[in-house]
């Protein structure tokens, strides 16, 4: 079969010439006779690796030098745990902001660590979580050691319109389908953390990206693998790093600063969005549920308002090549994730065949 269109949450399309470059290196990396898979950690080839691969971040995010890049095994929810544990401090409270199932996954974690509350929640909207909390800094206790929230949520295609005002209280963000979507102020963001698998690599590996000045004093008991400090220290090897996904993660990076950074990913990510939103406000045959101040743009979100037609939607999109658009279990509906790896042309054919299909498939009654 061709190549087709994945429109999964994750793990996500990759640019093909990502995979082609990838292809090409994977029996013989630049020349050392073995596969990137088989190179150890300690090797001059992985090395400068993981070194290209924290510059060229570093340079598409314009992070400072007070901010460590962790490349890390496993998924974000791991960090779930991580966070509390490395950042509650003496207050032992940290406030979260519930506007998905990752966010409130993540404060049942931190839960079991100290005093957590919900500062905030979208759960009470019709539908729930389609859209995400207003805040104000008056929302968050004084004695906060972090307020967490997730910057974008898949299940439900929401992102935050603005980055909360959180005053002096660290700010801490899930972004792990957002992350090298578009720009980000990483000043205004004392620890974000994402899983790669969406729009920077493959899974297996989610980088966390923390300041200085919040990190070093761990709760007591913290497993040494998830302890920020000693994970970030030049001199100490803890844990088998992800190498192929780092691998193929700094491919991915590459390939953003060849296109024109994230200035031109967002331009690209703005119209593949623009070409289903503007065509969902322009109809009445499938639903929007989404609050439209605050659509995900990488998390497109619609239903047919029966599930027997969403199940017929997407086994019949299926048979075009347009693949992976069953929203979440716990949701059902139809969900096309356009993270960076998918082209226009995907977006396109997509919204081609929701024409199509709303032609040829009269409403249930």
């Amino acid at each position: 079969m061709d190549r087709v269109y994945n429109f999964s949450s994750g793990p996500a399309m990759l640019p093909e010439s990502v995979l082609q470059r990838a292809q090409s290196e994977f029996m013989n990396y630049d020349g050392c006779g073995v596969s990137v898979m088989e190179l150890g950690s300690d090797t001059p080839e992985f090395l400068g690796i993981i070194r290209k691969a924290e510059e060229n971040l570093r340079s598409l995010m314009n992070i400072p030098g007070n901010y460590k890049i962790l490349f890390l095994q496993g998924g974000s929810s791991m960090q779930f745990s991580a966070i509390p544990m490395n950042l509650l401090s003496d207050h032992k409270c940290a406030d979260y902001v519930v506007s998905g199932q990752h966010s409130k996954s993540a404060y049942i974690e931190a839960k079991k660590h100290g005093d957590i509350v919900i500062a905030a929640s979208s759960a009470g909207a019709t539908p729930a979580f389609s859209t995400v909390p207003r805040l104000e800094r008056s929302d968050f206790r004084p004695d906060a050691d972090y307020v967490h929230i997730c910057y974008d949520n898949p299940i439900y295609g929401t992102t935050f319109p603005e980055i909360p005002d959180t005053g002096a209280i660290p700010l801490v963000a899930d972004m792990s389908s957002y992350l090298l979507s578009q720009p980000i102020d990483i000043n205004k963001f004392a620890l974000i953390y994402a899983s790669a698998h969406q729009c920077i690599g493959i899974a297996g590996m989610t980088i966390v990206i923390v300041r200085d000045d919040i990190i070093g004093s761990p709760l007591p008991g913290t497993p040494g693998v998830l302890d920020y400090k000693f994970l970030a220290s030049n001199d100490i090897k803890y844990d088998t790093p992800p190498i192929w996904s780092i691998y193929i993660a700094n491919l991915v990076f590459e390939w953003i600063q060849s296109i024109g950074g994230l200035v031109e990913i967002k331009r690209r990510n703005e119209r593949k969005a623009s070409l289903l939103y503007d065509y969902l406000d322009d109809q009445v045959y499938y639903t929007a549920p989404v609050d439209k101040k605050c659509r995900s743009m990488v998390n497109v979100i619609f239903l047919t308002g029966s599930a027997e037609l969403d199940r017929k939607f997407i086994a019949e999109a299926k048979e075009e090549g347009l693949l992976n658009l069953a929203g979440d279990n716990s949701t059902g509906g139809i969900r096309a994730s356009i993270y960076n790896g998918m082209p226009y042309d995907g977006a396109l054919k997509l919204r081609t065949f929701m024409r199509k299909f709303a032609d040829e498939n009269p409403k249930l009654i």
